[in-house]
């Protein structure tokens, strides 16, 4: 049994739920994966491109420079286990006896990370952050009102989140990696024939303020680049919901190969956003018969 690794990030639209099935259409593409280079150009969280099967170079860019500079450190390796515990440890003592239960405490940690943009505040802002949720503002701040846990960091926590941090670097190790902050057209175009580009945009008409908005004019230039370029590629969007449809599906990607799903989200701060939704996997390629073992695995979790 194949367990998914949880990156140490969280995000109310992470795919943890949904790597089996997209690493399933990837291994049914006829891709090489053993040589084929991997393409994100929305690195998010990471849990997609971190549980790929594709095993050649790993080139992964964002828009939001705290996730590629968190990566990076993991990676260089000034983020590790073991300083992550020791600043979790001390932090979350300081956050449970603060004041105002610990409001006070989660607002001077936010007013730090906005001018210094520590790697390790990051973390503790998305972990004691309202509903695991990643926002930020027109000036680049963080804004996320604080969770009402004062506990938050208790050692289980704690000790889950340094295991993510492990787990993340023993796959970074395995390969080599870029991580790049970038637009996504730069990343893109990084790609060649052979070569598969996994997307996971922001989804146009969702209220998703991740790090910059994202607008028709960005959906139609991702449609123009993917279209256009010699690799293969998937990508991720929301096809429909209880209340409407994405009206980007009959402009652009109905014109590919769609697969559907439906997912429930449990985060985030709109409750409309928490209903069941159909979720679509689009992409440029026949399916065939999987040429390779990983494909019979199951999948075991550990969510955060």
């Amino acid at each position: 049994m194949s367990k998914v690794v949880v990156p140490p990030i969280k995000s109310q639209g992470i795919k943890t739920k949904l790597v089996p099935w997209i690493n399933d259409v990837i291994l049914q593409s006829g891709i090489d994966i053993k040589n084929a280079k991997w393409i994100e150009p929305f690195f998010g969280t990471g849990v997609v491109g971190l549980n790929s099967p594709v095993k050649g170079h790993h080139i992964v860019g964002d828009s939001n420079p705290h996730l590629i500079k968190l990566y990076n450190g993991i990676k260089d390796g000034s983020i590790t286990e073991y300083n992550m515990r020791d600043y979790l440890e001390r932090e979350g003592k300081i956050l449970e006896n603060a004041d105002e239960d610990g409001y006070a405490y989660y607002r001077e940690v936010k007013k730090r990370f906005n001018r210094d943009h520590s790697s390790f505040d990051f973390i503790f802002l998305s972990r004691a952050g309202f509903n695991g949720m990643m926002r930020f503002n027109k000036k680049g701040e963080w804004n996320i009102p604080f969770c009402q846990k004062p506990n938050r960091f208790a050692p289980a926590y704690i000790s889950k989140i340094c295991n993510q941090i492990a787990a993340t670097e023993r796959i970074i190790k395995k390969g080599e990696w870029e991580f790049l902050n970038q637009s996504y057209i730069d990343t893109i175009n990084r790609a060649e024939a052979g070569d598969i580009i996994y997307c996971d945009p922001p989804y146009f008409g969702r209220y998703v303020d991740y790090y910059n908005g994202w607008t028709e004019d960005d959906e139609e230039a991702l449609f123009e680049a993917l279209a256009n370029t010699p690799a293969h590629f998937i990508l991720s969007t929301w096809h429909h919901n209880e209340f409407r449809e994405n009206e980007m599906m009959t402009r652009f990607w109905n014109q590919f190969n769609v697969a559907t799903q439906e997912h429930f989200y449990h985060g985030g701060g709109h409750i409309e956003n928490r209903h069941p939704m159909v979720e679509a996997l689009v992409y440029n390629f026949d399916l065939h018969e999987p040429q390779y073992q990983e494909a019979e695995l199951r999948f075991e979790f550990d969510f955060a």
